[in-house]
C-alpha cells in the first residue's frame, strides 16, 4: 500500500495513524481534520479546561518525541468517498486518492432547531466550544443545562465549582438510565440535589425564550426556567453523510464488524462515527468513550492492513468515566440486560461504593463510585472474562 489516509484528526484517528506505523506501515500517510487544531484530549474540556485549571497546551495528545512522518491537512472536512477510485473529495476542491482508508469522522453535538443565532446557547464537543463556554461562564449567573447525560452533568458541575446558579433540564424520567439502568442512575444523578443544583426530570423543553440574548428555557408544561446562559446537552450524531453513495452501509454511524472492517474494502471505521459489532451483545453499537477511541483504532489497522485476511478478536468491554462534584464515577461493561444489581461495597447513600451487574448470576458491568482500587480489580476480571485472556 502506497498511501494511507485518516479521515478525522482526533483521538481515534491519531490512534490509528500510530497503528499503522507501529504496525509496520512505512508507506504516505496522510491525517485530515475538520478542525484546525492538532488532536487534542475532549474529556477535559467540560472540567478542568472549563474550569480554567487547564491550558490548552496541556490538551495535546501528540507526544513531544513523536514522529509519524504524516501529513496533515487540516480546517476542511471531507465531502465524499469515490468508491472506484477511493479518491477523498475534500470541501476546498482537493482531492486525496489512497490505497486504504480509515474513516475516523466522530460525532457533533445536536442542537435546538430555532436557536441558532441566539446568544448565550452552547453546545460542547470542541476546543472552540470549550473556549466560547468558558469565557461565558467566567461572566456567573444562571446556566440551565439542557440534558442530564455524563457531558451535561459534569458541566452543571464545574459551572456549580465557579459559583454559578444551575439548573439541569431531562427530559427522561432518570437521568442516565441508558447506560446506567434507572436505580443507579437515579443514585448518580442524586449528586446534584446533594450540591443545591436544580435537577428538573421528566420535562420536555419546548423552546428558548429570548430575542437576540437567550433568557429563558421554555418547558413543555408551560414552566420557564430564567437563563443567563444554556448549554444543550442532548447527544451525538455521527458524521457519515459524506460517506452517502460510496457504497458502505450506514446505520446510526458506519456499520462494521467487530474488526471496524465496512462493506467497502479497503475501508475501516474507529471511534464515536463507527457502529460495531459487539459479540458480548450480539447487536452493533456506537461506543462514544475515550478508551474505546484509544484501543479499538489498532484493531481496525490491523485488518487493514491484512486486507481483511484476519479473524476479529473480542474487543474489551467498553469503559468510561466522568467525574462529577468531586466524585469519581467508573463503569465498565453492558447494563443492559442485567437482571439484577447488587452493592458489593460501600453504600449508595454516602455516594461512595461498588456495585455489580449480573445476568443469570454472571458479572456483564461494574460501577464504581470513589472506588478506584476495588473497581480496577473487578474491571480486570471482568475483562478477562469476556476475552479469555
Amino acid at each position: 500500500m502506497r498511501t494511507m489516509a485518516v479521515v478525522g484528526a482526533s483521538l481515534a484517528g491519531l490512534s490509528a495513524a500510530r497503528s499503522l506505523r507501529k504496525r509496520g506501515y512505512d508507506g504516505r500517510l496522510v491525517l485530515v481534520g475538520e478542525e484546525l487544531h492538532r488532536p487534542y484530549d475532549r474529556p477535559p474540556l467540560s472540567k478542568e479546561f472549563l474550569a480554567g485549571a487547564l491550558g490548552e497546551a496541556e490538551l495535546a495528545l501528540e507526544r513531544d518525541d513523536e514522529d509519524l512522518q504524516a501529513e496533515w491537512v487540516l480546517g476542511t472536512r471531507a465531502t465524499g468517498l469515490d468508491r472506484t477510485e477511493r479518491a477523498i473529495r475534500l470541501a476546498d476542491g482537493r482531492e486525496i486518492r489512497a490505497d486504504g482508508v480509515v474513516v475516523a469522522t466522530g460525532a457533533a453535538a445536536r442542537t435546538l432547531p430555532g436557536t441558532e443565532g441566539l446568544a448565550g446557547v452552547h453546545v460542547l464537543r470542541t476546543l472552540d466550544d470549550a473556549r466560547a463556554l468558558r469565557d461565558e461562564l467566567a461572566l456567573g449567573g444562571r446556566l440551565v443545562v439542557i440534558g442530564g447525560g455524563f457531558v451535561g452533568a459534569e458541566v452543571a458541575s464545574t459551572a456549580y465549582a465557579l459559583g454559578l446558579d444551575v439548573t439541569v433540564v431531562e427530559a427522561a424520567p432518570t437521568p442516565l438510565a441508558g447506560p446506567l439502568g434507572a436505580a443507579m442512575g437515579a443514585v448518580v444523578s442524586a449528586l446534584h440535589a446533594d450540591h443545591g443544583v436544580r435537577l428538573l426530570c421528566g420535562a420536555g423543553v419546548k423552546g428558548l425564550g429570548g430575542e437576540r440574548r437567550v433568557d429563558a428555557v421554555l418547558l413543555e408544561d408551560g414552566r420557564s426556567v430564567p437563563a443567563d446562559t444554556v448549554v444543550v446537552g442532548v447527544g451525538a450524531r455521527p458524521c457519515v453523510d459524506w460517506l452517502d453513495g460510496s457504497g458502505i452501509a450506514l446505520d446510526n454511524g458506519v456499520k462494521c464488524g467487530a474488526d471496524g472492517r465496512t462493506t467497502l474494502a479497503g475501508v475501516v471505521a474507529v471511534g464515536d462515527c463507527a457502529n460495531w459489532y459487539d459479540p458480548h451483545t450480539g447487536a452493533h453499537r456506537r461506543v462514544e468513550h475515550w478508551t474505546g477511541a484509544l484501543e479499538r483504532p489498532d484493531t481496525a489497522v490491523a485488518t487493514l492492513l491484512a486486507g481483511g485476511a484476519r479473524e476479529p478478536g473480542v474487543p474489551r468491554p467498553a469503559y468510561f468515566w466522568s467525574d462529577q462534584y468531586g466524585v469519581r464515577i467508573q463503569f465498565v461493561g453492558h447494563a443492559a440486560g442485567a437482571d439484577e444489581v447488587t452493592v458489593e461495597e460501600g453504600s449508595t447513600g454516602d455516594r461512595s461504593f461498588l456495585a455489580v451487574y449480573r445476568r443469570a448470576g454472571r458479572p456483564v458491568a461494574v460501577l464504581g463510585m470513589n472506588q478506584p482500587r476495588l473497581f480496577t480489580r473487578w474491571r480486570k476480571q471482568l475483562t478477562s472474562a469476556a476475552t479469555g485472556s
